[in-house]
């Protein structure tokens, strides 16, 4: 008889004028009866599941916040306000970050940029800076799976 693993994320999010926006995902993942002897299989298979759910919750997030999370500087991003690039202060704490988590150089990070925002760390804005840095910041605690989220096993 297989286990059934299951991971749900939801997450709201304030916005302008009282209003708020909120995404979820939930993924089933089939595993086999033996998998119950091979504990560290399970968290594997549940923390690449978890990486899968939590991008596509930030990417639904970022949709409905900006209209399209891959705006370009000239365009608006829905709450009124137009583009900002990443700060100074950004960047240096996203250098800082990967520099502490281990095998993550200075490829898998633009490598890491690109599928997540479909740009170079050096073009992200100011949005996509911040949720790269809680992505980081949840891989260095071990609660998030770079490799899963590069495609890497």
């Amino acid at each position: 008889m297989p286990i059934k693993l299951t991971v749900a994320i939801c997450r709201k999010v304030g916005q302008p004028n009282y209003g708020s926006a909120s995404a979820s995902c939930n993924a089933e993942v089939e595993l086999p009866d033996h998998s119950l002897e091979d504990r560290e299989a399970i968290q594997q298979h549940a923390k690449q599941a978890y990486a899968a759910c939590e991008k596509a919750v930030t990417d639904q997030l970022a949709d409905q916040a900006d209209g399209n999370h891959h705006s370009a500087p000239d365009q608006q991003n829905g709450n009124g306000k137009g583009w900002r690039p990443a700060s100074e202060k950004q960047m240096n704490f996203i250098r800082q970050l990967a520099a502490r988590i281990e095998g993550l150089g200075v490829r898998k990070l633009e490598t890491l940029s690109q599928k997540m925002f479909g740009t170079p760390v050096a073009a992200l804005s100011s949005y996509d800076a911040s949720r790269l840095i809680d992505v980081l910041k949840k891989a260095q605690a071990g609660e998030a799976d770079l490799q899963a989220v590069l495609g890497e096993e």
